[in-house]
């Protein structure tokens, strides 16, 4: 979601920047522009963004500051790519036709068992390990605030921007994938309200909606908001942020916090593709990360969160192009209008062909009651999952069990975009954690050191941002047809799943040409 790095201002045309542009992709091939090119207010006086984000986007709120070292990950050819378009996309086409052919002839019945799958293992847990993460939790918030209220106005200074938008958002993708929705422990909020006396008040009212409102804010801030890098900017986000959390914490119990809080709720759909969860009965186990998806219960506000997730990320990779950085120049609204608008407008998109393919699988399923038991029953992660989740399903959580079409049918469907999301932000992420993040140490330990901008080459990023789109895709096609499978009859159940294959195809491409676009 979010493109890390901040955009403040409006960006230059790209071909004035780096040549070519191909989202990630480090250029060892395309000359660098100066820093002043890159960072000046060299367009009508707008602060300008280098496409190539991480090293550029964090820093160009604040100009006059020596930046040349955070440059280094520049932006290279499309046609620099060890991997041709052509090949990209007929690859991303063969896998996704050959597993939906696969599974309509060879997966007949259900095969995930959701919350009851998995087998146990013994690993160190308990109050001591849980009370150790939150308090790393609230030390690094605490570190992280000293440095938003102490530290210098200054983004290649001060590490404010790169742990919010790096290690925080970022960190959390590999976190959550290898260990569960770590989120949950390390929550300074959720630790503030514990030691503030703060109690469970049984399962928290308007399902995942907050969540899906407190994503858009934060993307807001970091693509949108005029100078998201800036120490004031993200100490006034988060003050805000973390005082609406509390108070609603109080009114509504700790539970609040497991599909309200935009980070945990991040870090737990993550984390259901996590081999490491729990399982209905409480037992840690390793599991087929398929059957932790599975386990997934639909709720109000589930579709929006994995929606706000992929038309972010999304508009933050179209946000690059040419043609929307003229428009945010020379609109007549503004950049900061125009910006909102087409945010909301990807994430609006996003969600109105979903829904409109849902609903064409639920017709073709033949709409009616579904059987309470092809409903998943709603199980714990892993890391801090002790069963806030499994007591907190029945808040909304059979609204999704009513019926197949419209509504029901995107509700029951929703778990399938989990893996996708996760896709494209791995693809959006990767090299930025790798590259950025070093610089995050750095800045914060104050280490006289330089970042290696060639940590990871050209050809590692662009396969694993090929991959990871691809294999999401691919995943999301499997958990759809399963859960086809586990509510029709088999003959419905496959073509039902014709309109949700386009639904994969449709954001197949829209992946890869963001990946790949100028």
């Amino acid at each position: 979601m979010t493109r890390l790095l901040a955009h403040t201002g409006v960006r230059p045309p790209v071909h004035a920047l780096t040549g070519h542009d191909v989202i990630g992709i480090p250029s060892h091939a395309v000359a660098r522009p100066s820093v002043h090119a890159l960072i000046g207010h060299d367009v009508a006086g707008i602060p300008s963004h280098a496409v190539a984000r991480p090293p550029v986007r964090l820093l160009t709120g604040l100009p006059g500051h020596d930046v040349t070292g955070v440059l280094a990950h520049g932006l290279g050819s499309r046609h620099d790519l060890p991997i041709p378009l052509f090949y990209a996309f007929a690859g991303a086409f063969a896998a996704l036709f050959v597993s939906f052919l696969g599974l309509a002839l060879l997966w007949a019945d259900s095969r995930f068992r959701g919350g009851t799958a998995g087998r146990p293992v013994r690993l160190p847990e308990g109050a001591r390990i849980r009370w150790t993460l939150r308090v790393i939790g609230l030390a690094g918030a605490a570190f992280t605030a000293a440095w938003m209220l102490l530290g210098p106005d200054d983004p290649g200074r001060n590490p404010a921007a790169h742990l919010v938008y790096v290690i925080l958002w970022t960190g959390l993708i590999p976190a959550s994938l290898l260990f569960g929705p770590v989120w949950r422990l390390l929550n300074p909020l959720r630790t503030i309200h514990l030691l503030l006396g703060g109690r469970d008040k049984g399962p928290a009212p308007f399902g995942y909606r907050p969540a899906a409102i407190g994503l858009t804010a934060f993307a807001w801030m970091e693509l949108v908001s005029p100078a998201p890098a800036s120490t004031t900017t993200l100490a006034v986000f988060l003050t805000l942020y973390g005082t609406a959390h509390l108070a609603a914490a109080f009114r509504y119990g700790t539970r609040w916090f497991d599909r309200a809080d935009a980070f945990e709720v991040y870090s737990a759909l993550i984390g259901r593709l996590s081999p490491l969860g729990r399982r209905d009965d409480g037992r840690l186990v390793l599991r087929n990360p398929l059957d932790g998806l599975d386990a997934l219960r639909p709720a109000p506000g589930l579709v929006a969160v994995v929606c706000v997730l992929l038309g972010t990320t999304g508009y933050d990779g179209f946000s690059d192009s040419p043609w929307w950085v003229e428009l945010l120049q020379t609109g007549p609204l503004g950049r900061t209008v125009t910006g909102t608008l087409g945010l909301l407008a990807a994430i609006g998109l996003v969600a109105a062909l979903y829904r409109a393919c849902t609903a064409a699988a639920g017709l073709i399923g033949r709409a009616g009651r579904v059987r309470a038991a092809a409903v998943p029953v709603p199980s714990g992660g892993a890391v801090g999952m002790s069963g806030e989740d499994r007591a907190s399903g029945g808040a909304g959580g059979s609204e999704g069990a009513g019926a197949t079409g419209g509504r029901g049918a995107a509700r029951l469907f929703a778990h399938s975009l989990v893996p996708v999301a996760v896709g494209y932000l791995i693809a959006h992420y990767f090299s930025l954690l790798v590259i950025e993040g070093q610089r995050a140490v750095v800045l914060s330990l104050g280490l006289d050191r330089t970042v290696d901008p060639d940590v990871v080459g050209p050809g590692t990023i662009a396969s694993v941002q090929v991959l990871a789109i691809v294999a999401g895709h691919v995943l999301g096609v499997v958990a759809a047809h399963d859960r086809s499978v586990r509510l029709f009859t088999l003959e419905k159940a496959v073509a039902g799943q014709i309109p949700l294959l386009i639904l994969m195809v449709c954001y197949t491409i829209g992946g890869l040409i963001l990946l790949f676009a100028a």
